[in-house]
């Protein structure tokens, strides 16, 4: 195995009732800061279905022979097909409340389906790990930090809280399951091809992401009545910027470390977090269905 460290996810099926009443004010520090969140849920039907089928090629090709990763490899294409399944009721609340997310979701297939087509599989899954890579690390800021849903007295409602952390707990989880596939399907950094395919997806994913990210963010605000909310700008900078808790000034150049020759994602151990998620688990679990 290639792991410095042997995590196995857990498929879990979990159900979260959300009360979109609060659809656009659900985070403690504002709308504007909700209004990033629920963005970032537009893109996980369709990035996750890019996630799964970059591992499953190379699962169907036959190249993994190693039982515990298979089993891993199972096991995160369940806890990607649960968090899909999840925000895809999100975002189809955040359409009928005049979000615009139908729109943005498409336009999220046809960008993956170009690259499915001019990209070969092994380049798909470096885009994949690259991505891996920067959920994971803000999932640890989630896990990490109270101040990213909780200030004191101050908090956000807590469905939305839980169904983030749960996110950010399986995405820990499966952190390094992409990452072996790679170095089994396609190699090592000590094969160069393979170190700059992996350094070129992450280049190519963060240019890509982050300006669509914004543009997204800018309009569900629009759409939502907040483009002139200075107030709530002024709060969503600081959550994640500035001090409170300033996520992405923090967490940012952790994803740098991924240009690392020899770098694996549990080269970040943080597994003492995992702890955590059988409590939600239980919260959540989603009824069994009795056999007719």
């Amino acid at each position: 195995m290639t792991s410095p460290i042997r995590v196995n996810p857990v498929r879990r099926n979990l159900k979260f009732d959300f009360n979109y009443e609060r659809l656009n004010d659900w985070h403690y520090n504002g709308r504007n800061i909700t209004h990033f969140m629920n963005t970032l849920s537009i893109f996980f039907p369709e990035g996750e279905q890019f996630f799964i089928d970059s591992v499953r090629y190379y699962r169907d090709k036959g190249v993994i022979k190693d039982q515990e990763l298979l089993n891993d490899i199972r096991a995160f294409i369940g806890q990607e097909a649960m968090h899909s399944r999840e925000h895809e009721e999100l975002n189809e609340e955040m359409e009928r409340q005049g979000l615009g997310a139908a729109a943005k979701d498409r336009a999220v297939g046809k960008l993956l389906k170009f690259g499915r087509w001019v990209l070969p599989p092994s380049f798909q899954l470096s885009i994949t790990c690259a991505l891996e890579h920067m959920t994971a690390t803000l999932a640890d800021s989630v896990l990490q930090w109270e101040t990213v849903f909780a200030e004191g007295d101050n908090k956000s409602d807590p469905v939305y809280t839980d169904a983030w952390n749960w996110h950010a707990l399986e995405e820990t989880e499966h952190k390094g399951v992409a990452y072996d596939v790679y170095q089994l399907a396609v190699g090592k950094d000590s094969n160069p091809s393979a170190y700059l395919q992996r350094i070129g997806g992450h280049v190519l994913a963060h240019a890509v992401f982050w300006p669509l990210a914004i543009a997204f963010w800018i309009d569900v605000s629009r759409r939502a009545g907040d483009l002139g909310n200075l107030k709530d700008w002024r709060k969503a900078a600081s959550s994640l910027i500035g001090r409170k808790p300033g996520v992405l000034r923090r967490k940012f150049p952790e994803l740098f470390t991924y240009f690392r020759p020899g770098f694996h994602p549990w080269d970040d151990d943080n597994r003492e977090f995992l702890k955590q998620v059988d409590a939600i688990a239980a919260a959540y679990a989603a009824p069994v269905k009795k056999a007719a």
